[in-house]
């Protein structure tokens, strides 16, 4: 096994300044969201892919890949959600074993209801202090990340629906 390669000052502080900024960010966004829209993280996240389809629906499996979350945990939230009015969800009718999540009316208002505020909150805490070159800057250093750790999901993304 080769030694690691360890960080050097500057690294380690900006690799220590994104890890404090990024939990920092994740808790105003998510007490802001809880505050103002009622909703969770999760739930904003789920309610939010929902809306975004043509007729306010997902198979499961699908709606739990795009959060990265086994289906498991994404059935445990989605029947809180739905004790709440949020979602139902119907039979897949091409597979026994699959399931349709679909947004409610009741979720649809949430959502709308959440957004403004959400937007407003991801401004202010971000969009609204990086420039016009450094969103250019950060957009293609995340597109850069992400492909790289897809990259490197997919094997295990083949080994089962809990992978």
């Amino acid at each position: 096994m080769d030694a690691p390669r360890w960080l050097d000052a500057r690294e380690d502080r900006v690799w220590r300044g994104y890890r404090r900024m990024r939990r920092l960010l994740d808790l105003e966004q998510a007490r802001e969201l809880t505050q103002d829209g009622g909703l969770s993280e999760p739930d904003y996240d789920v309610l939010s892919d929902l809306s975004e389809t043509p007729q306010g629906r997902l198979r499961l499996s699908e709606l739990a890949d795009r959060m990265l979350w086994s289906r498991s945990r994404l059935s445990h939230h989605l029947t809180r959600m739905q004790q709440r009015g949020l979602v139902t969800r119907e039979e897949c009718p091409d597979d026994a074993r699959g399931a349709i999540v679909v947004l409610t009316p009741t979720g649809r208002h949430a959502i709308e209801t959440a957004a403004p505020g959400h937007v407003t909150a991801v401004r202010r805490h971000f969009i609204d202090l990086l420039t016009p070159a450094g969103v250019e800057a950060l957009g293609a250093f995340t597109h850069r990340v992400v492909d790289h750790l897809a990259e490197g999901r997919a094997p295990r993304q083949r080994r089962g629906p809990e992978a």
